[in-house]
């Protein structure tokens, strides 16, 4: 944890769409999730029951809501390195330094990624789960500040287009050698799964395959560059080039990335698990949607006042991610709500329960707010 005293707001310098787009997506991870399905218990209806759908994970093949919530950090994690490294180039970090900070950055996302698995509950090593979100998150984003800071955008675009053709090439066309005959794009017939059996220690997540695990990392580098020139982009400062003209260009960008993503997807299915290169293309576009929007309401329009409940929770989103891992806010909501929601009819219980549960994760924030201590990694 690091405390900030620079004065009463720890978000001046910093883009405020930013911290909120990530509290509105880190929001979904605490209990988010569980307002909408209990919605849908309280008011069973085809709108509320769609919604509700979108809140859990699809099995394979195809994307839902809750499978945009990973790739989108991941994507603002990109977009914050080109303001990152800029201040540490001006506060005079030699390159030597900043290397240094990105190398430890990834380390101990990859660190607390085996800690959030439990290692700590049987340090049995051979049975312990090293890939990660945060541990792909981690290494995406070491690998693409890495790339960023030794390319420019035409050789970075070069890049992110031999990333996404090539894991095409290796994943539609080298099948997993143990693969029986199974589907190419299937945890058993993939290539991704046989390296995962054969070449990640320890544990997998589905036993035959980890959706964190190893050749997935590649394509998720494109991911995290794609947010880095979204960052390069917001930062660009040229005649004639206005915010607003910004928006317009990053929508367009996105929808050209969603056609470009559905097309591709009829001969390469968008898989969260395999890390698709056209799972990065629609989640790519959905994330700098996503960004163009809050960008322009937030910081070119100025309507910030909504933010504030999103930005706690953006200001300390490893913070949350990690809490809920180690401290029980469920017993804590049985607690404090269980004799009210005894009182309440059968269907308002789920949403009263995830009520105080997500009221309770951000008072827990809101205190680290306002003490100004924030976990930095």
């Amino acid at each position: 944890m690091k405390k900030n005293t620079s004065g009463d707001a720890p978000i001046k310098g910093r883009l405020q769409s930013l911290d909120t787009l990530r509290g509105f997506d880190m929001l979904f991870i605490m209990g988010g999730a569980g307002l909408v399905t209990g919605l849908a218990t309280l008011i069973p209806c085809g709108f509320t029951e769609a919604l509700a759908q979108q809140m859990h994970h699809v099995d394979w093949h195809g994307l839902a809501f809750m499978d945009t919530i990973f790739p989108l950090f991941l994507f603002i994690a990109g977009i914050s390195f080109p303001f990152s490294l800029e201040k540490q180039r001006k506060s005079g970090k030699s390159r030597a330094a900043i290397y240094k900070k990105i190398f430890r950055r990834g380390l101990i996302l990859v660190l607390l990624g085996i800690l959030y698995n439990g290692f700590l509950v049987n340090l049995n090593f051979s049975e312990q789960r090293y890939a990660s979100v945060l541990g792909r998150i981690g290494l995406a984003w070491m690998f693409g500040a890495l790339i960023y800071m030794n390319t420019g955008w035409k050789a970075r675009t070069v890049i992110i287009g031999a990333i996404l053709v090539g894991y095409w090439l290796v994943m539609g066309f080298i099948p997993a050698p143990d693969g029986a005959g199974a589907d190419i794009f299937s945890a058993e017939g993939s290539i991704a799964g046989w390296v995962d059996r054969n070449f990640l220690p320890g544990a997998l997540y589905q036993g035959n395959i980890d959706p964190e695990g190893l050749l997935g990392l590649i394509p998720a580098i494109a991911t995290a560059l794609l947010g880095m020139a979204t960052g390069e982009f917001v930062k660009l400062k040229r005649e004639g080039l206005t915010e607003s003209r910004k928006v317009v260009y990053m929508i367009l960008a996105g929808l050209a990335m969603l056609a470009v993503g559905l097309l591709w997807s009829t001969v390469f299915p968008i898989n969260k698990k395999l890390w698709t290169s056209t799972f990065v293309l629609v989640v790519g576009a959905y994330s700098l949607l996503m960004f163009a929007l809050f960008y322009w309401i937030i910081d070119v329009k100025n309507h910030r006042g909504w933010t504030f409940f999103f930005v706690v929770i953006g200001m300390n989103s490893i913070t949350i991610y990690l809490a809920q891992r180690f401290i029980r806010f469920w017993d804590t909501t049985w607690e404090v709500g269980n004799g009210i929601k005894n009182l309440l009819p059968e269907p308002a219980q789920p949403l009263f329960n995830s009520i105080v549960y997500v009221s309770l994760c951000w008072l827990f924030l809101y205190f680290l707010y306002k003490k100004k201590v924030f976990l930095k990694v």
